[in-house]
């Protein structure tokens, strides 16, 4: 059988033939992937750093936005930053689902190094509901 005799074959109108179902089949496999994907991107997480830029000058003033998807179990956001040589945090207190989305942080005069910012969501009962990372470099004279 030849590729032509076998696509004449498979797109023929007489009948389904067994490859135009495995045709099918791809193409709803396809769309439920898309489907999926959709269904994700609209969940959306509990908490997202945002930052401009990734790499600092010594002595660095670090200004942070973190979004907080609002939700009535939401009670206090930590953001901190974990230095090679120093550590810093800051709590803010949320009002559940009637808070505001974005929240800013600033970290002044951090000296050089590498450093990993978190921001952690907690709930009334101290639980964990949310938690987001992002590396950050500052470069001068003490640092790298």
């Amino acid at each position: 059988m030849s590729l032509a005799n076998w696509h004449h074959r498979c797109s023929s109108v007489a009948g389904r033939r067994p490859c135009c179902i495995v045709k099918g089949r791809i193409f709803a496999v396809i769309i439920a992937l898309f489907f999926i994907a959709a269904l994700r991107a609209m969940a959306g997480e509990v908490v997202e750093i945002r930052l401009r830029g990734r790499y600092f000058s010594e002595p660095a003033t670090v200004q942070i936005t973190v979004a907080v998807e609002p939700d009535a179990a939401n009670r206090v956001l930590r953001v901190e930053a974990d230095g090679d040589r120093l550590y810093r945090s800051t709590e803010l207190t949320l009002q559940g689902e009637t808070d505001k989305r974005l929240h800013s942080v600033e970290f002044k005069n951090l000296p050089a190094g590498a450093y990993e910012l978190r921001a952690e969501v907690f709930s009334a009962a101290d639980h964990v509901r949310g938690m987001a990372t992002q590396e950050l470099l500052v470069s001068g004279v003490g640092g790298r």
